[in-house]
């Protein structure tokens, strides 16, 4: 159950990063007020996890997750470059995040 919850928390990470974008730098309310709900939900998860994983295994996953997560969805979202040195460096941080799982 806790990689679930951490898994979750990458997540709501992601759509917490996403939220600072469409926030605009918290000027508008609504994006505003779902940016700090993201963010509160995805710390909770991270809490939960953490009671039994590695603080450091988790906080890496974590915010790999949250890395990958917000690159790709720049990519899709935004236009962000889909170079490949970027989208090798994007299998880096995914190889890592697995590679954590795996020796945990």
């Amino acid at each position: 159950m806790p990689w679930i919850y951490l898994l979750l928390a990458g997540v709501f990470e992601i759509g917490f990063a996403l939220g600072l974008k469409y926030s605009e730098g918290f000027s508008r309310p609504l994006p505003s007020v779902i940016t700090v709900v993201m963010a509160g939900i995805s710390l909770w998860l991270l809490t939960q996890a953490l009671r039994t994983i590695p603080v450091g295994t988790g906080y890496a996953v974590w915010t790999g997750i949250g890395a990958i997560g917000v690159a790709i969805a720049g990519m899709l979202l935004f236009g962000d470059s889909t170079s490949w040195p970027r989208l090798l460096c994007i299998a880096l941080i995914v190889s890592g995040v697995i590679g954590l799982k795996l020796v945990s």
